[in-house]
Formats: C-alpha cells, structure tokens, sequence
C-alpha cells in the first residue's frame, strides 16, 4: 500500500480540487489491507507491505483485530538528512522491515547529499564513493535499500558495499547530518485526514 491515504476513485490517479489538493475518499486503510490479504489467500501475491506509514499508522494495523499477514516492510524515504532513527526503531521492534527509498538524497530540491562534505570525507577515507557510503550506512543499520538508476554503471557501483564497514563513529557522523528534511512531503496531500507527516515519526 503505497500511501495510507485514499483519493476520490475516477478517471484521475490523483484527483485535485480547485486549490490544488487532493480530493480524498473516506476509505479506511484498514480496509485497503483486508482486501489485500485476500490477494494472499488467493495466492496472488506472497507478501504485502505498506509505505510512508508513521508509527500511529502502522501500530493501528499491527493492532487490528483478526490480522491476518502481518506487513513485511514499511517503505519509506530514509536518507541522512531524514534519518527515521525513531520510526525504524519502532518498525523494527515491531518485526517490520524497513526498506529506504531515496536513500541518496536528490538533488533536484537543491539538496545534494553526495556534495556532504562529511558524506564526501568517508568516502575519501574507503576509497569508495559518496553514494556507496549512503547505502553502505543503511546497510548497517538494517534497511533495505532500494536506489534508483537506469546506469549500468551505477547499478553495479550500488551494490559493491559489502567489501567495506563503517566505523561506529563514521556512522554516528552521518546520523549527526540528521535535520528532518523530507524531500518527499506530498504536500498536495495535507487536507487529508491520514496524512502521514504530521506527527514526530
């Protein structure tokens, strides 16, 4: 489930009013999980999970009576700049795996994580490069991590970090980058009632 927000069902895949916002519907996402916990029983799909859901969101659905499956990850953004410390904590207490998207930053929003300069002197000091020691970071905290890149390249450069490890206080550096900056705040969403961002993790 890719939000724990439903939207006005029509023509659109994302309905807008007059002031630009999203048009949501009255679907509870509890609801949204039973039908695809059907999709299991179907034997359509062999696990389901739930992104950009906060602590609240996902403990309501690790409550819900005659739970069914369980979620097996919540995918969320996750980089040094929005480091979920407490929100992976809890997933993770709760045997929800975590699964980071955008965990190298981006630069289209004029924040670029690979520019760090702390990012930058960890690289120099492994010989590897800065976005290698993002994933390398999230790695070693126990989240999956799921860059984007259509560059053979790149592709083969992700996942060349399992040759390397981070100091303890290399990775306390990054997490000290920590400044709560979401790149990805879906803000034509925030008139909805489950929106996720509005509470501490």
């Amino acid at each position: 489930m890719h939000w724990p927000m439903g939207f006005k069902p029509g023509e659109e895949d994302l309905p807008l009013d007059h002031n630009g916002m999203t048009v949501p519907s009255d679907t509870d996402y509890l609801d949204t999980w039973e039908a695809m916990e059907d999709l299991v029983d179907a034997g359509l799909v062999k696990a389901i999970g739930v992104s950009n859901f906060n602590h609240e969101q996902l403990d309501r659905l690790l409550s819900k009576p005659n739970l069914r499956f369980k979620p097996l990850t919540n995918q969320i953004e996750c980089h040094p700049y929005l480091a979920q410390k407490n929100l992976i904590s809890f997933c993770q207490s709760r045997g929800v795996s975590v699964t980071a998207y955008r965990p190298l930053g981006g630069s289209s929003e004029g924040v670029d994580l690979m520019d760090d300069l702390v990012i930058q002197s960890i690289a120099r000091k492994h010989q590897k490069s800065p976005a290698q020691i993002l994933i390398r970071f999230q790695v070693q905290r126990n989240v999956i991590v799921i860059p984007k890149s259509v560059n053979p390249k790149r592709i083969l450069e992700n996942i060349q970090v399992f040759d390397f490890e981070l100091t303890e206080q290399e990775m306390n550096d990054i997490l000290g980058l920590d400044r709560n900056l979401r790149l990805c705040a879906f803000d034509t969403t925030k008139n909805h009632k489950d929106y996720p961002f509005n509470t501490a993790f």
